[in-house]
């Protein structure tokens, strides 16, 4: 099992983030944003809402309520890998 232990926003709709185990690197969101079905995933769309994610207990969440599963941006991040 991972969490995520660190996290900052990056241009373009893409986070930097940090798992329990020490795997890294940036994670691109534009996409997955942009083709969403939910509202609350497609308000970070807004650069300014985007910016203000957190880590919170296991994961990256942001402050209109919405968050990612460690598992879902592990997986996006060893894809491009």
């Amino acid at each position: 099992m991972f969490w995520v232990t660190a996290a900052t926003s990056r241009p373009d709709f893409r986070l930097w983030v940090r798992f329990s185990d020490g795997v890294e690197g940036e994670v691109a969101l534009g996409d997955y944003l942009r083709g969403s079905e939910w509202p609350i995933a497609r308000a970070l769309l807004d650069p300014a809402l985007f910016a203000l994610l957190r880590v919170d207990l296991d994961t990256v969440v942001w402050p209109n309520g919405f968050d990612l599963a460690p598992e879902f941006l592990r997986a996006r991040l060893l894809a491009t890998a």
